[in-house]
């Protein structure tokens, strides 16, 4: 192994280099190097390339944190993975002696550090992080299905929330990766009908792709009157706002006593509610941040092979043409871009 690897790495505001790094080593007993076997572009990685970015990153980063991966090193303290393992990655490095960490709730540590936006993330050839944040998955689960683990871990906790009964009616509210990934694990948990709100003729085509049983376009039709002919006048049981802006859409679409699930973020916007309308309906409304502990669920729900993902792959490309996977993601024309840090290897 060369002591150098390519990477693309965060310079300034809305700029990146694909330059070479060291490769980078095991330093601590708990620490796992892997050889980067794919990764993919987030929105994270968007937002941050924003100027004014969107999340903020720490200049000289390594960018990146959806990856799957190879062990090729372990530290003295690692416990249960062994070198030629496959993996999936939680990028979230949890302080571990916080409020929240010791309550049960890592997810909001106060004191959280994640791969690829605070510290050196996986758009590289290799990384190293701490045992606890990996997961190993069987080499027979496809690179292509087992690239989408880090955002399901996010949306696997946000479901876990919403005790899903069989039969009910889901309203998501966005069509872009995250809101797909929601219509498929709602139709796995037994949701009778999935509605998707998406304006984007070219999502639109993904979202049944994946499982909804109707598309809304709000942009010509009425969503409340069109999610009110879908449930004979009640609203959705559920309804998630994928996008972060939504909150009174999904006021308007749920049904009394139902839920709302708030996922997407957005720190600039500003919605005005009726705060009534939650009291006096008997709503219920969840916030959700990232996964919380359920990595393993994600390993096991890709083992079971009862959900596919691999057709929101719209790309795929070797790590120095990171640009052109960029630029599609900002045009909204992609939904998956799969990098290869090794295609020219």
């Amino acid at each position: 192994m060369s002591d150098k690897m390519n990477a693309i790495v965060f310079k300034d505001l809305g700029e990146f280099e694909y330059t070479q790094r060291p490769v980078p080593q095991v330093s601590h007993g708990d620490d796992v190097q892997i050889r980067i076997l794919a990764a993919s572009i987030c929105g994270t990685d968007v937002h941050i390339l924003r100027n004014p970015p969107g999340i903020k990153a720490n200049r000289g980063i390594i960018l990146g944190h959806e990856c799957v991966g190879e062990v090729t090193e372990i530290g003295s303290d690692v416990i249960d993975l062994k070198v030629g393992d496959h993996i999936i990655l939680d990028n979230n490095v949890p302080c571990g002696v916080c409020t929240p960490c010791q309550t049960g709730n890592s997810n909001l540590c106060t004191h959280m550090g994640s791969m690829g936006v605070h510290k050196d993330g996986v758009f590289a050839q290799y990384a190293v992080a701490p045992e606890r944040q990996m997961v190993r998955i069987p080499k027979e689960i496809p690179l292509e299905q087992a690239i989408f683990a880090e955002p399901l871990n996010c949306v696997m906790g946000a479901v876990k929330k919403l005790k899903v009964m069989p039969g009910d009616t889901a309203l998501v509210l966005g069509g872009g990766p995250i809101g797909l990934y929601f219509t498929t694990l709602l139709k796995a948990c037994g949701a009778g009908k999935v509605l998707v709100s998406e304006v984007s003729d070219f999502r639109t085509e993904y979202a049944k792709a994946q499982g909804a049983d109707r598309v809304i376009n709000p942009a010509k039709e009425d969503l409340k009157t069109e999610v009110l002919s879908e449930t004979e006048g009640t609203g959705a049981d559920i309804v998630i706002d994928a996008v972060g802006i939504l909150i009174n859409d999904a006021l308007s679409a749920v049904k009394s006593g139902g839920s709302i699930l708030l996922f997407g973020q957005n720190g600039a916007a500003r919605q005005e509610i009726c705060q009534n309308d939650i009291t006096a309906r008997g709503l219920t409304v969840y916030g959700n941040f990232i996964g919380n502990y359920t990595l393993k669920n994600v390993a096991n729900l890709l083992s079971s092979r009862k959900v596919d993902f691999v057709n929101m792959i719209t790309h795929k490309l070797p790590l120095e043409d990171f640009e052109t996977g960029l630029k599609a993601m900002q045009k909204g024309e992609a939904l998956e871009v799969v990098l290869d840090p090794f295609a020219n290897a």
